[in-house]
């Protein structure tokens, strides 16, 4: 313990006043609350929803102490469906546990090493470990929150419009609360490809060899059946989406703008927030500021799903 330097009126021996104001200010740090720290969360790595396990198979579970039926964040990282990690969360774990969830980031395996179905089959495959698992961490197997950046935003429309990948593991859109996609691009994949084609096309540029074209499966009946915009329906139990993008992204602004209009037109409570004075990097980074204003309106959306 570090000595407590009295005042500089305080000489030794301490007079009874002084020797008050230090037993007043023990008494005053012992009595406040410890700042957020890891050390109040129960971190779980590696943990395998698949056997046998791919080495991106798994997800980290991040608790806080004690935790007891509480809501679930359930996270897929970016990296055009070609990189990224599961570990790359930034500040998320530690601003949804200081706010009384359970912080579940997923892997997945990635292109080309398998298509995009597989992938969406790997989403779904560990929503349903999280459903089967989470009450051992103090999860609400009932209350999850699907949410993703970039190509996880994708992944995260998809897999809350399109209830067939959910099916095949024996679950429904009811375990799911609401669906928060960062800065997507690809909700539409036909129209990404014609507005990334169409610009390089006018401006004399060669087409990319691995682009949404190709990593969509380089047929028109699958990029349609990939674009969550092609499952949203009514009565289906879509939960309410909260559409998080950059809002001088023109391409990521049109898509939010694209899904917010079909998820409306199917009644689904949808809310679309373009952030500013910031980039596709950052919009992700920035999730759990307490001064971030995209972060603000995320918690404001996420407290209205879990009342219903």
């Amino acid at each position: 313990m570090k000595s407590i330097r009295s005042p500089k009126h305080c000489l030794a021996p301490l007079s009874t006043g002084c020797t008050a104001m230090l037993m007043a200010t023990l008494l005053l740090s012992q009595r406040l609350p410890a700042a957020p720290s890891e050390a109040r969360t129960n971190v779980k790595r590696d943990l395998p929803y698949a056997e046998p396990a791919n080495p991106r198979q798994k997800v980290d579970v991040h608790a806080p102490v004690g935790a007891k039926g509480l809501p679930v964040v359930f996270w897929i990282h970016g990296g055009g469906w070609q990189g990224g990690d599961r570990t790359a969360t930034q500040l998320k774990p530690q601003a949804f546990v200081d706010k009384g969830f359970i912080f579940v980031s997923t892997g997945y395996r990635l292109l080309p090493e398998v298509d995009m179905v597989t992938i969406f089959r790997d989403i779904a495959k560990s929503l349903r470990w999280v459903h089967d698992h989470i009450a051992e961490h103090g999860g609400d197997p009932k209350r999850i929150l699907v949410m993703g950046h970039s190509a996880g935003a994708q992944l995260a429309a998809l897999i809350c419009t399109d209830d067939r990948y959910l099916k095949a593991e024996g679950l429904s859109l009811a375990i799911i609360k609401g669906c928060v996609p960062v800065d997507g691009d690809t909700y539409d994949v036909p129209a990404m490809i014609e507005t990334a084609e169409t610009r390089l096309r006018v401006h004399g540029m060669p087409m990319p060899k691995q682009g949404h074209r190709v990593k969509f499966g380089n047929t028109p009946a699958l990029h349609l059946d990939y674009s969550a915009v092609t499952h949203v329906a009514k009565g289906k139990g879509i939960p309410p989406f909260f559409i998080l993008h950059v809002a001088d992204h023109p391409d990521t602004s049109i898509q939010a703008r694209r899904l917010e209009l079909v998820l409306k037109e199917a009644g689904v409570p949808t809310r679309i927030f373009g952030a500013r004075e910031t980039n596709h990097t950052k919009v992700n980074d920035n999730i759990g500021l307490p001064e971030d204003p995209a972060t603000k309106a995320l918690l404001e959306f996420v407290a209205e799903c879990l009342k219903q």
